[in-house]
């Protein structure tokens, strides 16, 4: 009895090890499941490595394109900002056989009606025909009132001054921009930029009277030169606020 017993104490011993054995994955098995955690993971690394190398090219051609966007915009403006200058002192200091341009108000009605045309057009080309603002029309009226009367001022001060000393009054600009954001927008500025402005601004004034003694004249000289202070006066305080206005 005790050796039948034996026996099948061993005989359930063996049956227990062979189940062991089905439960433990064999060694090569195991290694595939590893060599095939490598392999999955060989082309992630592959992958990084490969953004990795072209991150700098991207970088790259990023640069490129912004700086081809840079100097297609830099000739835009300087081309047209020298032609739109060049034809206004034709148009407005040019003797006619009837006379010099009767109106700069019609001159700035004529730019800004074929701007709002530009405007309606590129807007509805974008917005797939809709014409909608997202802000309202008090909103921006201020500065589109401003932009009115600042182009007048320039359009108009070409009757009493030259436009080399209408192009350099634009420096004076400094000033009132810098104000105006004080009051508009709240913002502070170091004492230097307040000692830079002044210095340009009296540049400038240097400028124009020396230019106004080499003239010469009468009062009639000489109120037509503050007729043209005037207007020039106008038309940079109203630059300054229509910029610090749109800025808000």
């Amino acid at each position: 009895m005790s050796r039948h017993r034996d026996r099948r104490d061993t005989e359930d011993h063996e049956l227990r090890e062979d189940g062991d054995s089905d439960n433990v994955a064999p060694e090569g098995s195991r290694e595939m499941g590893e060599g095939g955690e490598a392999s999955s993971k060989v082309p992630l690394l592959a992958g990084d490595e490969a953004a990795k190398k072209q991150a700098p090219l991207k970088a790259e051609v990023a640069a490129q394109v912004g700086a081809k966007q840079l100097i297609f915009c830099f000739i835009g403006l300087q081309a047209s900002y020298l032609t739109w200058g060049y034809v206004q002192e034709k148009v407005m200091t040019r003797e006619y056989t009837t006379g010099k341009f009767p109106s700069a108000t019609f001159a700035v009605f004529s730019n800004r009606a074929l701007a709002v045309l530009v405007a309606m057009i590129i807007t509805m080309v974008q917005h797939k025909g809709q014409l909608g603002l997202p802000a309202p029309y008090y909103a921006f009226a201020p500065c589109a009132l401003s932009n009115s009367l600042s182009s007048f001022g320039q359009y108009q001060a070409l009757r009493y001054v030259s436009f080399p000393l209408q192009t350099i009054s634009k420096s004076t600009k400094v000033i009132p921009v810098m104000l105006m954001g004080k009051v508009l927008n709240k913002k502070t500025y170091p004492s230097v930029d307040y000692a830079e402005a002044l210095a340009i601004s009296l540049g400038v004034s240097i400028f124009s009277l020396a230019s106004s003694d080499k003239s010469g004249g009468g009062s009639e000289q000489l109120s037509e030169a503050l007729l043209g202070l005037s207007m020039l006066a106008l038309y940079v305080v109203s630059d300054s606020f229509t910029s610090q206005w749109q800025s808000k």
